[in-house]
């Protein structure tokens, strides 16, 4: 397991437990009340860590190598019942959006979101998270899909932002997100989405309009990364943690903000420390929160969901 560098008392505690139930194994020692101690100390240690995390250091847990993406979710939720589906029947199939059809018990459910790559090979092969313009008509053309066989869709959200090279341009990026952004405002089925990594910018928003937006706890979302906006305004990426401070991106920033509806805890450590959990929480807020939006007629939702975003940013004197 990878450890950031804010992590490493956590790393050291668990090669000491590691060490001494091997003496305890290997030997007729009696380890017992030691490894127990030490078992103490590390809970007591990650609690304190991880209850006291700076903006930046969320910033680094929601971009663990280890933690969990989107096709992960999805599997561990779906099973084998999940069919993904491909191409915006106009140009290509982009790796970097994903999409499809599973099943959580007897309801379907359309699927979507942004897919990193766990090695070098498939982070190229997924363009980090970064989709093209195709990949956000893909997005819509799944969820008009949808829309047409009165299915709900989840949207995983988790990119670095659209992606800005000029091939994307030429074919109109920032036109299908606005697209997907109108859409999805009008959308006569119930939209959840899952901020589950990073949300930055229009490649966040361009499947982030929802009935319910809920938040991992150790995740992001804002309109530029930290790095990005430290270069802009020091010229400099060393100014990145001051950069996450002043942004407001956590959750809890999000939340007083009115931004998102709900956040969601992860287990002790962050996603990665326990996927298992982690997809289990998820699933249980899927099944939730349909619960309550499938009583909902298509002219509530549409209706509620306008009134929410058109809501936001209003300053009342």
């Amino acid at each position: 397991m990878e450890y950031l560098d804010f992590e490493l008392p956590i790393k050291e505690l668990e090669e000491q437990l590691e060490k001494a139930c091997s003496i305890g194994e290997e030997s007729d020692v009696d380890v017992t009340d030691t490894c127990k101690q030490i078992e103490n100390k590390l809970n007591k240690t990650k609690k304190e860590l991880y209850k006291n995390l700076t903006p930046w250091q969320r910033v680094q847990l929601s971009r663990h190598p280890s933690r969990p993406y989107t096709l992960d979710y999805i599997r561990a939720i779906c099973g084998d019942t999940f069919v993904e589906l491909h191409g915006d029947r106009n140009v290509k199939d982009d790796k970097a959006m994903i999409g499809g059809l599973g099943k959580i018990g007897d309801q379907s459910f359309m699927f979507i979101g942004q897919q990193k790559g766990n090695n070098t090979k498939t982070r190229q092969y997924r363009n980090f998270g970064m989709a093209n313009p195709e990949g956000y008509r893909k997005a819509l053309r799944l969820m008009k899909s949808a829309e047409k066989f009165d299915i709900p869709v989840v949207c995983f959200v988790d990119t670095p932002g659209a992606y800005p090279g000029l091939e994307a341009e030429e074919r109109g990026q920032g036109e299908a997100i606005a697209r997907n952004i109108y859409e999805m405002a009008q959308l006569s089925v119930p939209i959840i989405v899952f901020i589950i990594g990073e949300g930055a910018s229009g490649g966040a928003l361009g499947i982030g309009v929802g009935d319910k937006v809920l938040m991992l706890e150790n995740t992001w979302y804002s309109v530029i990364s930290p790095e990005s906006c430290s270069s802009i305004l020091w010229r400099s990426w060393e100014y990145k943690e001051q950069a996450a401070d002043a942004l407001k991106l956590t959750a809890n920033d999000m939340m007083k903000q009115k931004l998102i509806d709900e956040i969601i805890k992860e287990p002790l450590g962050g996603a990665h420390s326990d996927r298992e959990a982690t997809f289990e929480i998820v699933k249980n807020k899927i099944v939730k929160e349909y619960k309550q939006l499938k009583n909902l007629s298509p002219d509530e939702l549409i209706s509620n969901r306008i009134d929410k975003y058109s809501n936001m940013g209003v300053v009342k004197d």
